[in-house]
């Protein structure tokens, strides 16, 4: 990895099924957008709720891909 430079995003992913689930659903859709996608850090997970049942879950990531000035 010498000499290579990565920039670092932040995504937000969701599902009504899991946070594995929002996690992929957030990386699948930005591999669509961008290339060299690296490392993914999950930095928070929650869920959203409704009339006290979990409606879906969310995955705030960091994610990083090689920057290609």
């Amino acid at each position: 990895m010498p000499d290579s430079v990565y920039k670092v995003i932040e995504l937000v992913g969701s599902s009504p099924e899991s946070w594995e689930k929002a996690a992929q659903n957030a990386i699948s859709l930005a591999s669509k957008s961008l290339r060299d996608l690296r490392v993914a850090e999950v930095c928070e997970m929650d869920m959203h709720l409704k009339d006290g049942v979990i409606e879906f879950y969310r995955v705030k990531m960091k994610v990083s891909f090689k920057y290609e000035g």
